[in-house]
């Protein structure tokens, strides 16, 4: 038996910066933890899409515990099923 990964909202560089000002950081600190420069980041803010690994990473790094499992879930299927056994 097959299951569709879930959907999830994009996030986009509006809501990436919403989430750099929550926590406090700047630019450089913020980006750097997903793997991406100051340079790109800023470009991301300002309305470029943002490559869904990165949405991916911002939602494990910065969102909140149910959004990082259910990410790492999406990433790791059968993930569940394993724990269980």
């Amino acid at each position: 038996m097959t299951t569709k990964p879930p959907k999830f909202a994009p996030v986009t560089g509006e809501a990436a910066l919403a989430m750099r000002q929550k926590t406090g950081l700047n630019q450089s600190r913020f980006w750097s933890v997903v793997g991406i420069g100051q340079s790109a980041g800023s470009r991301y803010e300002s309305g470029r899409n943002i490559p869904r690994p990165v949405q991916m990473l911002l939602r494990i790094a910065y969102g909140t515990k149910a959004q990082a499992a259910k990410q790492v879930e999406a990433l790791r299927p059968g993930a569940a099923e394993e724990s269980a056994s």
